[in-house]
């Protein structure tokens, strides 16, 4: 295969399309999302058997347990698929939407209306739902995309690009809004990162080493994140029964998940009676606990944490674990050590909270809450396109309104410039 011509040509199919999305109408667009949502149900079955083809491959490889659930399509998560097409299908249309109306002295009236990006490129790895996801949200914005997933999923990827084109045909809108690339050959990334002319944004998602692969080499804008270093903070005031569940839900619910907690940091007034009631819950669960040295006086069975673990995103049921001395000691471990993916403060204290909200700088800032709740379809949007720790453009859970731009407008009756 040619791969650059290959990928010119998708190019070629994006563009086209993007015009005529964003001629498309919110009903056509949803129609779409709704067949392709209905599609997915009734092909549950299929779609579970190719899954099934990709799980047998992976496991043959190699892939260890994590990577293997980010693979897997269960029958919740298909219904997840479905139903965060039908959420991104009952959701505001963005396009069209003007605001920021005001007359100017000249008597100009003048604002900003939204606007798709035009072609978006989605690399990732592993979790084939992100298909469907990243499709439905393209879609409803009025973008064209083209799909680029792991070889690990390629079965899976193509099964749910089926439902998705005979959906788009359903709706009367053109098959080739929505392309996966057939090919797992990696110069096919490559062209996709560098085709200015056919290509407006990238959205890795993946491990680290993809998304810094795609930062450094890509000519395209790239919406990003390359950690999810993710933060609990029970403090000196927290409810201890609460702070434990939600210590807990942090790390155990989904390990291989970037909005799962990977460090704890405890008040030193209450880690000596929380730690051991979480450790206990831990082992239930064969998870690994790595401390400081004040951790480990009260946990002294656990390992030593080094310096490179407050800095590891483990992906797995591994979990560092700090006593700090009050909010400005684990705001300062935060600052150093975060991503700025998402961080958790469990307190009382209405002062404490009000302040981590104002001073930690992550994408996502919670009070009493899991960091897994940092998630498009948790935060209404239907579905994310990512989660975006950069700070221009789009920030946190990607949805519609992120994979729009605004442009000018202005209304005049005549007005020159003089």
């Amino acid at each position: 295969m040619d791969i650059q011509h290959y990928m010119q040509t998708l190019g070629q199919h994006a563009r086209a399309a993007s015009y005529a999305l964003s001629r498309a109408g919110t009903i056509a667009k949803n129609n779409a999302l709704l067949a392709i949502a209905a599609d997915i149900r009734a092909t549950a079955d299929t779609l579970k058997q190719q899954n099934l083809l990709d799980l047998e491959a992976g496991k043959a490889k190699g892939l260890d347990e994590a990577s293997l659930d980010r693979l897997a399509l269960t029958d919740a998560r298909i219904e997840g698929m479905a139903e965060g097409l039908e959420q991104i299908a009952a959701l505001a249309d963005p396009v069209g939407e003007i605001s920021d109306m005001n007359y100017r002295p000249s008597g100009i009236q003048l604002g900003k209306m939204r606007v798709p990006l035009g072609v978006i490129g989605i690399i990732y790895e592993s979790r084939p739902n992100v298909t469907a996801d990243a499709a439905g949200l393209c879609l409803k914005s009025g973008n064209a995309t083209i799909l680029r997933g792991g070889s690990e999923a390629m079965h899976s990827n193509r099964a749910i690009a089926a439902c998705i084109h005979r959906g788009l045909e359903k709706a009367g809108l053109p098959t080739s809004a929505v392309q996966i690339v057939e090919t797992t050959d990696r110069a096919a990334v490559g062209e996709l990162i560098t085709m200015t002319e056919y290509v407006d944004v990238i959205v890795p998602r993946g491990g680290k080493s993809l998304i810094e692969r795609i930062s450094k080499d890509a000519r395209v804008p790239v919406i990003k994140h390359l950690d999810g270093i993710c933060h609990v903070y029970i403090d000196a005031a927290a409810n201890l029964d609460m702070a434990e569940n939600i210590a807990f839900n942090a790390k155990c619910h989904r390990y291989g998940v970037c909005n799962a907690m990977e460090t704890l940091l405890v008040d030193s007034t209450v880690a000596a009676e929380i730690l051991p009631r979480l450790a206990a819950r831990y082992a239930a669960e064969s998870v690994e606990l790595r401390g400081c040295e004040l951790t480990r006086i009260i946990l002294p069975n656990i390992n030593a944490a080094t310096d490179e673990d407050w800095d590891t995103e483990y992906l797995a049921p591994i979990l560092s674990i700090r006593i700090v001395y009050g909010i400005e000691q684990a705001m300062d471990h935060i600052h150093k050590h975060s991503s700025g993916h998402t961080e958790t403060i469990v307190t009382e204290n209405y002062t404490r909270a009000r302040q981590f909200l104002a001073e930690v700088d992550s994408s996502s800032v919670m009070v009493n809450a899991s960091t897994r709740f940092a998630d498009g379809f948790e935060y209404g949007l239907g579905a994310e396109i990512g989660i975006s720790t950069d700070k221009i453009h789009a920030r946190g859970p990607v949805g519609l309104e992120g994979l729009t731009s605004q442009k000018w407008i202005v209304l005049g009756t005549g007005q020159i410039r003089t």
